[in-house]
């Protein structure tokens, strides 16, 4: 299996191109499954994820075109079309890999009356459980089955006829389904306390575009009027806020100063307030975020919560950043129970960090120093190679599956700056 070789110290400085949303692109890829016409997404990114998904999509009978396949560019335009459904039944091997899966639930519940979807996998961060995206099911009027590892869902003879669903903790997977779902409902659906993250928007922008009718967006109250059949579209997936929160914190933790083109401000607020705390400049335009790091960085105390609040996925990445800054910080994850997996193994680089439960303690350490680490999770990975990019010496990441899951071409972008990082086979 490969590994990443980072050979910290040097200063990053220069322009990385944002790629398209994975968790944005994982939500409208299944839209695709709610009309017979062609869907068609540009600025796909490159992941491990996205071909998964692809691959699950084949299993519905959706035929798949890939424009954009050149060695040297990021993202692909992609078009999906599912013009006749051969199958309704997500196996167990295509799904085992991926949480996302669960997402085709609702856009088959509501085109084609029946979904046996299996029961997802992905990161081990926490018990995420998928109990709300059956309720929500189930409120719209399906009926659900377990049996086996699998989801059974059916609809009355005459589709869903729709409903209220009041999320009792916000969940932007089930509030995604649930959309997914009412949009081809007999009737209108209303959905309170659901998630408003920037991807929901997205998705429902997209929805919009091929006939949806859909009120509320961008808030915790969306009401969905049903209509009979949806069109094609094409669509832009909106840029990866966490892919460019994720590059601030390596420019930050270099003292460097990098222009995250494409990225876009106003989707990541309180990562970028987050930042500023710590002490780093952050300007932004139309166009992109730029951050630069000229001054010592300050601890800080940071909550994880949902949109508007400290995204989840940011954590990790924080985290690895505030081990260079002066003081004690306190990070609170309030959305999983399980995500400080990183922690030994920043530990292992020379960071001084605690845990008790929910929180971290962080105490600033004046240098971090390269080790042999292993990723245990998703962002966890990225935490590891921001750490790298500062620490005396090199550092071997191991487990790249993790990382390239959700960052595209990652080395190559990071080269584009002055980090001295590789990928090459293991031994």
């Amino acid at each position: 299996m490969d590994k990443i070789i980072i050979r910290g110290g040097n200063r990053l400085s220069g322009t990385i191109p944002i790629s398209g949303a994975k968790n944005a692109a994982l939500t409208l890829i299944p839209c695709a499954l709610l009309t017979e016409e062609p869907v068609t997404l540009r600025n796909l990114p490159r992941l491990a994820d996205i071909d998964g998904f692809q691959h699950l999509m084949g299993q519905f009978g959706t035929s798949i075109g890939i424009r954009g396949k050149r060695p040297e560019e990021f993202g692909r335009v992609v078009t999906f079309e599912a013009s006749r459904l051969t199958s309704t039944v997500a196996p167990y091997d295509l799904v085992r890999k991926m949480r996302a899966s669960i997402l085709v639930l609702g856009p088959m519940l509501a085109r084609a009356g029946e979904a046996t979807v299996s029961l997802p996998g992905g990161c081990a961060i926490g018990n995420r459980p998928i109990d709300l995206h059956l309720k929500a099911m189930e409120a719209l009027g399906a009926e659900i089955e377990l049996a086996q590892g699998y989801v059974r869902a059916h609809a009355p003879d005459g589709g869903l006829p729709g409903g209220d669903y009041d999320f009792p903790v916000v969940s932007v997977g089930a509030t995604e389904n649930a959309l997914m779902a009412a949009v081809l409902c007999t009737g209108t659906s209303r959905l309170t306390n659901a998630a408003r993250e920037p991807e929901i928007v997205d998705l429902c922008n997209l929805l919009v575009a091929m006939g949806a009718e859909i009120e509320g967006i961008g808030s915790s109250n969306l009401t969905i009027n049903g209509v009979k059949r949806l069109n094609g579209a094409t669509y832009k997936v909106m840029p990866d806020r966490i892919e460019a929160g994720s590059y601030a914190c390596a420019a930050a933790i270099t003292g460097g100063e990098v222009r995250l083109e494409g990225a876009e401000a106003n989707d990541m607020i309180s990562s970028l307030q987050a930042l500023r705390n710590i002490g780093v400049e952050v300007e932004s335009d139309k166009h992109g975020v730029t951050v630069a790091a000229n001054a010592p960085l300050k601890a800080v105390d940071l909550t994880t919560a949902p949109f508007p609040g400290l995204a989840t996925d940011m954590q990790a990445q924080l985290m690895a950043l505030l081990c260079k800054a002066e003081g004690t910080s306190v990070l609170t994850e309030t959305i999983f129970e399980n995500r400080f997996m990183h922690v030994p193994e920043l530990n292992r680089m020379g960071a001084n960090i605690e845990t008790n439960g929910r929180t971290a303690v962080v105490r600033g350490v004046e240098k971090l120093t390269g080790a042999e680490v292993m990723a245990t999770d998703l962002r966890a990975s990225m935490s590891l190679v921001i750490a790298g990019l500062a620490a005396e010496g090199e550092t071997q990441v191991r487990r790249l599956y993790h990382l390239d899951r959700g960052y595209e071409r990652l080395e190559e972008k990071l080269q584009l700056v002055g980090a001295d990082i590789e990928r090459v086979g293991d031994d």
